[in-house]
């Protein structure tokens, strides 16, 4: 298992057999840092889940080919055409010519406004469907909380291993590779600001429908929890990360940043900048 001490950002660490997860964050002041995260699938027909960030692009093909070969690779899962899930999509597809795109629709649609996605080596994929992938069989899922229409997660029985993409999103005050490394308190904070940060809609729903919805998603019976904002989950924080996902149409709505805020932060750094350097407000 990958501990604090060997974790680093854009090396891939194993979470299950045969499954990686690549590793990004972004800084995020005042709240610490945001993970931004993406995974293979390294089995009979490997599986690249999400393609990173367009910010990293080199380090993340790096570091997505010292996993698998990209010749060998047969499926693209794209969870949502967000950048940070797809923003190395026109990249991956050229570097894995054997690959078909699994995606939706309306994803490409909405990419369309960027760029052309090859449709003859897409096949799509939406809620409740399955694909054989030689030695396992994946299934995708609507999942409780997101931030785009398309998204889907993936579920994979073999391994118990299920990819929540924007659910469970926290922020952490250091990358780390797995929530255990955070105090109890972290762990509930971060699960309270990441849902209603990436979902502020829910604050809208009915308790009890939401609830139904989270206890079919809990049903998988996923034994490891990795997504895109989140380091993974284990044992009982799974039970725990759902309880707390319950409770988010009855917390009050996150208060938003405003410019107050900011013009605080840059007199605090405008503060602290020696008088020959440049001042922040001018970099």
């Amino acid at each position: 298992m990958t501990t604090m001490e060997s974790f680093s950002l854009l090396q891939p660490y194993k979470i299950a057999e045969e499954t990686f997860v690549i590793p990004w964050a972004l800084e995020a002041p005042p709240v610490g840092h945001f993970p931004m995260n993406s995974m293979v699938i390294r089995g009979a027909e490997p599986v690249l889940v999400d393609t990173g960030a367009p910010a990293v692009r080199s380090q993340w093909l790096e570091a997505a080919w010292s996993v698998v070969d990209p010749l060998d690779v047969r499926w693209i899962f794209l969870t949502h055409d967000d950048r940070d899930h797809a923003g190395n999509l026109l990249a991956v597809l050229a570097e894995c010519p054997n690959a078909t795109l699994l995606t939706t629709w309306f994803s490409i649609g909405r990419m369309a406004e960027e760029w052309e996605t090859p449709i003859n080596r897409c096949r799509f994929m939406t809620d409740g469907d399955t694909i054989d992938t030689g030695d396992r069989s994946l299934v995708a899922k609507r999942p409780p909380l997101y931030d785009n229409p398309t998204t889907r997660a993936l579920f994979d029985p073999k391994t118990n291993v299920l990819w929540a993409v924007d659910t469970f999103a926290t922020n952490v005050p250091t990358p780390m590779p797995e929530t255990a490394a955070l105090s109890p308190d972290e762990f509930r904070d971060g699960q309270f600001f990441g849902g209603r940060l990436v979902s502020p809609w829910v604050a809208l729903l009915d308790a009890q429908k939401f609830g139904t919805v989270v206890s079919d998603f809990q049903h998988l019976d996923a034994e490891v929890i990795a997504g895109c904002h989140c380091p993974v989950l284990r044992g009982p924080q799974i039970p725990e990360a759902y309880d707390l996902l319950r409770q988010l149409p009855e917390v009050p709505p996150w208060t938003e940043f405003t410019q107050a805020d900011l013009d605080q932060w840059m007199a605090a750094a405008e503060s602290s900048v020696p008088p020959e350097q440049p001042r922040p407000s001018g970099t």
